[in-house]
């Protein structure tokens, strides 16, 4: 670490820097972080390529939420006390003499990844992939959500005068954008989404935007069915039902009046999945964004005798600049999707509300004055 390279700050600070944690005993709380608030004024600590940004928004995931009560996502295990958070954006504070492409002052939105640019995944583009990522909000990498935050420039991407919220939201967008990339969905392709949650709503605005017809989105909750259809009052919703996966199909399909040529499952629920592969015309294809359990039984005839791809997605690459342009340019709204908002310091009632869907909440997002 060069602690003795002169850096460049602009900011007049007071607060000191604060952080959510969870731990192996599912326990959540706010309590001190780095770095420290005396570093950040004198802008101290960075490495070469790095900057410090004061973070003003972030996002729960609901990854953030599994993490909190289960310990673990597969093989990511929260094994020590550990930060959560990975969709932030706030102001650059301070930045390392090295860097060029950002000044104190720049907002930016910070993409949660640090890729090695060494291995195969990395040198061929595709760096969601990096066999040495260090991802942000994944054990045993602390996240965002804090209300400073060391980062290197080059995944702090400027977003002029977007709001930080928005700039939040280009992380879920980015999800979507990369399934809709990697999915083919093309203009007049009738579309099944499976959830309603943040990224099945995001994934819904993506599809309009690119003029998937019809557009047919489930969940089990009547409410976000509701909101899916204020958001987008084309679409047709399904409100599932405990019956089995071939039923659920028939009825996908009738409210369509056609077979979806692409499902796009944002849930990665066993039943969830199999819904959508009975429902996919031939040739059709199954693309699952959700996250699930390690081992799930599937349809495999069915996705044998009708050609059906199963296709999956591991996070993202190369999306935040082309969200930057669809949100600027307002081609996707993801405006309406924040529905709570709290002070960091109120975070375990961010969370609790994130967590119970009593509440209604789509996206509960925690702000920060720096």
């Amino acid at each position: 670490m060069d602690t003795s390279a002169e850096t460049t700050t602009t900011a007049t600070l007071e607060k000191e820097n604060i952080a959510v944690y969870t731990n192996p005993q599912h326990d959540l709380w706010v309590s001190s972080a780095e770095p420290s608030l005396e570093d950040v004024k004198q802008g101290t600590g960075l490495c070469e390529g790095e900057v410090c940004v004061g973070i003003r928004s972030t996002g729960i995931c609901g990854s953030d939420v599994h993490f909190w009560h289960a310990g673990r996502i597969g093989p990511m295990i929260v094994e020590d006390t550990h930060i959560l958070g990975h969709e932030s954006a706030g102001v650059v504070l301070a930045v390392h003499p090295s860097v060029t492409i950002l000044i104190p002052g720049d907002r930016v939105a910070i993409e949660p990844n640090i890729i090695c640019h060494e291995c195969e995944p990395c040198l061929t583009g595709r760096y969601n992939g990096c066999e040495k990522v260090r991802f942000l909000s994944t054990p045993p990498v602390d996240g965002l959500l804090r209300r400073y935050v060391i980062h290197p420039a080059v995944w702090c991407h400027k977003i002029g005068d977007m709001s930080f919220e928005n700039g939040a939201l280009l992380e879920p967008l980015s999800v979507s954008l990369k399934a809709m990339e990697r999915s083919g969905v093309r203009l007049g392709d009738p579309v099944l989404i499976c959830g309603a949650g943040p990224i099945g709503l995001i994934t819904l605005l993506c599809c309009r935007a690119a003029g998937a017809e019809p557009i047919v989105i489930t969940d089990i909750d009547e409410g976000r069915l509701s909101f899916a259809k204020e958001l987008v009052p084309s679409v047709r919703t399904h409100h599932v039902q405990k019956v089995p996966a071939e039923e659920t199909a028939n009825a996908i399909v009738r409210l369509a009046e056609i077979r979806p040529a692409i499902a796009l499952e944002c849930t990665g629920v066993e039943s969830s999945v199999a819904a959508a592969t009975w429902s996919v015309k031939f040739g059709g294809k199954v693309f699952v964004i959700g996250v699930g359990k390690n081992e799930m039984n599937m349809p495999f005839m069915r996705l044998s005798t009708q050609e059906i791809d199963l296709q999956f997605q591991y996070r993202y690459c190369n999306t935040w600049p082309r969200a930057i342009r669809l949100v600027q340019g307002g081609v996707v709204d993801v405006s309406k999707l924040v529905t709570h908002r709290f002070d960091i310091e109120e975070a375990v009632k961010a969370f609790s509300t994130a967590a119970d869907p009593k509440t209604g909440a789509i996206k509960v997002q925690i702000r920060n004055d720096v």
